[in-house]
């Protein structure tokens, strides 16, 4: 069945989501669908050899969340925020700014829908290897903390303890769920692939804007 936009209503336009309301056709009728707004995001799998010549390392950061009330264990994350940024060079840039690293290679692992019952997210998790300290050259070195990611702290983990901490319900992120799951089966794809998500809200806000415009500021 074909699915059609009716008409749609902005209720909240807020710096990092908005909420509209569609009225839309269905199979049985017509039909009122609140709907989150949302940039969408990407996440971080970096994984590095361990010293010790265990299993590999994997890179998570512990911050705390205020719509859940307390810190979760996550990938290095972000929005898309960003007019004309790729999501590798927002990965790029998010990995740098949260943990001081960059890599020199990159693959995808996947594309998850976030709630896709009320929300347009949708991330895109990257394998990050060859990791290093990001330099000066690196996208999104020197950026300063604020609000609760600077409370962040990071940590490396082996990779068969991150997955026993998703086993033992240890880590909640649905996206770090996700990533360490797709790492701990050898996922490995292109980082051309299409990445198949929508946001109203870049779309309103990108308009007419250069390249390089945070969008959470323009309202």
């Amino acid at each position: 069945m074909e699915y059609r936009t009716l008409s749609s209503e902005l209720l909240v336009d807020a710096p990092v989501l908005a909420v509209r309301r569609d009225r839309i056709t269905t199979a049985t009728g017509e039909a009122v669908r609140e709907v989150v707004e949302h940039f969408s995001a990407v996440a971080i799998v970096a994984v590095r050899a361990s010293a010790q010549g265990g299993s590999p390392e994997v890179m998570l950061v512990r911050q705390y969340r205020r719509p859940v009330d307390r810190y979760l264990w996550e990938l290095p994350a972000g929005l898309l925020d960003v007019t004309g940024e790729t999501p590798l060079d927002a990965a790029r840039r998010e990995l740098a700014e949260e943990t001081g690293l960059a890599a020199d290679q990159w693959h995808l692992l996947g594309d998850v829908c976030s709630s896709p019952g009320v929300s347009e997210e949708m991330c895109r998790i990257f394998l990050a290897e060859n990791v290093r300290p990001a330099t000066s050259e690196d996208p999104g070195t020197g950026e300063k903390a604020v609000g609760e990611e600077a409370d962040m702290t990071n940590r490396w983990l082996p990779v068969d303890e991150a997955v026993a901490w998703v086993r033992d319900g240890r880590i909640e992120n649905a996206t770090a769920v996700a990533g360490l799951l797709h790492l701990n089966a050898g996922t490995r794809r292109d980082i051309s692939e299409p990445f198949s998500y929508r946001s109203g809200l870049a779309a309103r806000r990108a308009a007419g804007r250069l390249s390089g415009t945070d969008m959470k500021h323009v309202r």
